[in-house]
């Protein structure tokens, strides 16, 4: 018996081999982030969304208002 014909290859056909070649070949997963240990003492920047009232209350003591917060949140968490 005889085989049915083939279809012949197409430019669509070898492209998309090539591009799923390509992308098995080119994917790395990403190594995972280490954690770094906390160094005593060393602040970090962050972004925090405070009521207004609460930092006026902080600011109306003039410059330090940034270390008084930290202080307050330093007393809340019991360190």
């Amino acid at each position: 018996m005889s085989q049915p014909p083939r279809r012949p290859r197409t430019l669509n056909d070898a492209r998309t081999e090539a591009e799923t070649a390509f992308k098995q070949a080119t994917t790395k997963l990403a190594p995972p982030i280490p954690q770094q240990a906390a160094i005593p003492g060393v602040k970090e920047q962050v972004t925090l969304r405070i009521d207004q009232d609460v930092l006026e209350y902080f600011r109306e003591d003039g410059p330090g208002w940034q270390d008084r917060i930290n202080a307050a949140l330093r007393k809340a968490t019991g360190k």
